[in-house]
């Protein structure tokens, strides 16, 4: 336990420094609306996507996050897979913890969770 209250005490002074050195930007408390996400992922997101405007559209932002897949596909056959490992590993990371977490967390999560697993079994 104390081991977990001095690593506890570690965390909260890196967020408090972390805090003092960004300007939070109108976006960050939009998401932190989104269930999920809390002052570290929604950090995490709002530093590495920088300014949204930079993409033109809403598939240039997805495939950054690595939330796409990248596969060539002709006549219902694989053609291989595109460069896979484009985009931004901390966001892909940030978006699947928000996942996993809301999935925890929030009942509406849950059961779009649970109806989707249902179809797919």
């Amino acid at each position: 336990m104390e081991t977990i209250r001095f690593l506890d005490r570690i965390v909260s002074e890196i967020e408090l420094e972390v805090a003092s050195q960004i300007k939070l930007k109108k976006e960050f408390i939009t998401l932190l609306t989104t269930p999920g996400i809390g002052n570290i992922l929604g950090l995490t997101i709002m530093l590495e996507v920088g300014a949204i405007r930079r993409f033109d559209r809403v598939g240039n932002y997805s495939s950054y996050c690595r939330c796409v897949e990248s596969k060539r596909i002709s006549n219902d056959k694989k053609k291989g897979k595109n460069n896979q490992k484009n985009g931004n590993r901390y966001l892909a990371w940030a978006y699947v913890e928000a996942a996993n977490h809301a999935i925890r967390c929030c009942p509406k999560a849950q059961k779009f969770f649970q109806r989707k697993l249902a179809k797919s079994v």
